[in-house]
């Protein structure tokens, strides 16, 4: 029997006494969408009967083993639209060689989400090669696992996307389809041009995003340096005040983890790899954003919050 010839052929008082017809169910339960059900329902069957379970025990493990499913199907599908670099985990963090990046700081950011449910943003700052992409990737996919919507894409890659979302009249389109997602993390934040045409769309999504979105940055150039990044002191200031305003801050000063990576082969006897001078550590953002900001904002934002929309 097919699926639609089941429906035409259902009979409305089959009596009690009747077994119940295993193909006719499996039919049943695929046509009620309930794929897990449809391949476990016999086996869970074998099992009640065996256990003596009362049926309200089995329907509730045939209940709780389909909405497990779902929600790990939910998750998996998540994963791959949130396109995270792949294998970046918190477990294969080296925390040790970032000594002064506070663990316990970190893992509170992925596994409590009430800092995304708030639209509030996270700012990691570290020269090159200490790890910043890595830590955004998994805050990102802890979060994922969660429940959330994530997205991690490098900024000059969006960029480039809502600069021909706004040549084709589609800018603010593209930016209100990225609302779905409640944290969007903007990796190499300050590996754009020095482009007027690429700030302003860059501006125009992180306003937009403005205490209703999240976002993660990673920059390898503290915010007293943006100008030289922005085409103009204006737009520096008022992209760091709506990132900073509801923002927390992760300093990561190291090594490059590259860099190490060379020298230990170097020392262990590789010939191709040459020891080079590790690139230097970025200033203290926090301290040089505190020091940009405070000369800025003698009118800080007085809008009251608004609440994010549901995340459910």
């Amino acid at each position: 029997l097919t699926a639609w010839q089941l429906r035409h052929t259902m009979t409305p008082n089959t009596p009690a006494c009747q077994p119940a017809d295993p193909d006719r169910l499996t039919l049943m339960l695929a046509d009620l969408r309930l794929p897990s059900i449809t391949s476990s329902w016999q086996t869970l069957a074998q099992r009640a009967d065996t256990e003596g379970w009362p049926a309200a025990r089995f329907l509730f493990s045939l209940a709780e083993l389909e909405l497990t499913d779902r929600v790990n199907r939910r998750i998996e599908r998540h994963i791959r639209a949130a396109k995270l670099i792949p294998g970046k985990t918190l477990d294969g963090f080296d925390f040790d060689a970032i000594p002064t990046l506070s663990k316990p700081r970190v893992l509170a950011f992925a596994s409590e989400d009430s800092w995304v449910r708030h639209a509030d943003n996270l700012l990691l700052f570290g020269p090159s090669g200490v790890g910043k992409s890595h830590l955004a990737s998994a805050i990102g996919l802890s979060l994922v696992e969660s429940g959330l919507k994530v997205l991690f894409t490098r900024t000059s890659c969006l960029v480039q996307k809502l600069q021909a979302a706004e040549r084709n009249l589609e800018l603010e389109a593209m930016i209100a389809r990225l609302d779905k997602f409640h944290l969007l993390i903007l990796d190499d934040f300050t590996h754009i041009g020095r482009d007027q045409a690429q700030s302003s769309v860059l501006f125009e999504l992180i306003s937009h995003r403005y205490e209703l979105r999240s976002i993660l940055i990673t920059a390898n150039q503290p915010i007293h340096n943006w100008e030289q990044i922005f085409p103009d002191k204006a737009t520096a200031v008022a992209v760091a005040d709506r990132l900073v305003h509801h923002g927390s801050f992760l300093e990561l000063k190291g090594q490059s983890y590259r860099y190490r990576t060379a020298m230990e082969r170097h020392r262990n006897g590789d010939p191709s790899q040459f020891p080079l001078q590790s690139p230097d550590v970025s200033a203290p953002a926090s301290r040089e954003l505190s020091n940009q900001l405070s000369s800025q904002q003698n009118n800080p934002p007085t809008a009251s919050r608004s609440n994010p929309s549901d995340l459910a």
